[in-house]
């Protein structure tokens, strides 16, 4: 008997701690949940615009507003005071800032700093302001921030042969426009048809377009802006503009080697295609002659002609 009230006495011990441990975590939990609501709720102060706000415009107290703000989405770097903001010195707007948006170092100047396009501008990167028009500018289309493609069209000289045809070359792919003469405010949607377009480019984009722009003429192919894929690109000249086919015999026909390619003003097989198939389509479509026809050539001067006498066999 003795032994027995032991074990129901052990077991009511072990169901007790259970019960304890189970009490304790569930009320381990409760906290964390209400520590963590309590977090989520806790809102603190964000400066936002009051006003939409374009490229340029100074950052006052009556453009601006604090407002409450989720601390769980706080954007980082968001000012938190307008003393923070404003400060002693004046800040500029870099990107333009919608009503109600919050305001972030990356779209307004440091203290004192002015709008300037070198602020929009990577550290490795580079602001290059090329020549365009009506025409070479897609029509005033072109506005900042899209993403275009730079042509060049030039006439290139050769010593043996000197000037030959123009030919078009995609010099840059996937560039960025960030001002459209002295604009750069990328809210705009009208077209603008401007004289200059400053792109983003690398080091060495930034050279290709100065020596390119004294070579030739340069033209900006707008590009989808969520295409930015960078294609095989292939010089085009005035020979391929036709449409005219060639045989698969072409390709096969035996070269001269590197002294041919340097002989012919367009060494690129596409070119030398169509230029061929223009000729081809010239001179009309070629007459087969039957396997037992028979003719007969008259020369008159300098003039030939050829006349089938083939029904005239027998006679």
């Amino acid at each position: 008997m003795a032994n027995r009230n032991w074990i129901i006495i052990a077991i009511a011990a072990i169901i007790g701690i259970v019960a304890v441990i189970l009490a304790n975590s569930y009320l381990t939990g409760v906290e964390n949940q209400q520590e963590r609501s309590a977090e989520e709720n806790r809102m603190v102060q964000v400066a936002v615009a009051r006003v939409p706000m374009a490229y340029g415009t100074a950052l006052t107290a009556e453009n601006i507003r604090m407002v409450a703000w989720p601390v769980t989405s706080l954007p980082p770097g968001a000012f938190q005071s307008t003393r923070a903001l404003l400060g002693v010195e004046q800040r500029v707007v870099l990107r333009p800032i919608e009503a109600g948006e919050p305001i972030l170092p990356g779209k307004v100047t440091g203290p004192g700093g002015r709008a300037s396009i070198s602020a929009l501008i990577d550290e490795d990167m580079r602001a290059v302001a090329v020549r365009i028009s009506d025409v070479s500018g897609v029509a005033g289309f072109v506005l900042p921030n899209d993403t275009v493609d730079v042509l060049l069209t030039r006439t290139p000289k050769t010593e043996s042969e000197g000037q030959i045809d123009p030919i078009t070359d995609v010099l840059l792919q996937n560039v960025r426009v960030i001002a459209i003469d002295q604009g750069a405010d990328d809210k705009n949607n009208q077209p603008v048809v401007g004289k200059t377009a400053t792109l983003l480019v690398d080091q060495q984009g930034a050279q290709k377009l100065a020596l390119a722009s004294n070579v030739g003429s340069l033209s900006l192919a707008l590009r989808n802006a969520a295409n930015q894929d960078v294609f095989m690109a292939q010089t085009v000249g005035t020979r391929d503009l036709g449409q005219g086919s060639v045989s698969p015999s072409f390709y096969n026909q035996p070269r001269s080697g590197t002294a041919a390619m340097a002989s012919s003003p367009y060494p690129i097989p596409a070119m030398q295609a169509a230029a061929i198939g223009q000729a081809r389509n010239a001179a009309g479509p070629v007459r087969r002659k039957p396997a037992n026809s028979v003719e007969v050539e008259i020369v008159r001067g300098t003039a030939s002609s050829s006349y089938d006498v083939s029904r005239h066999r027998g006679y």
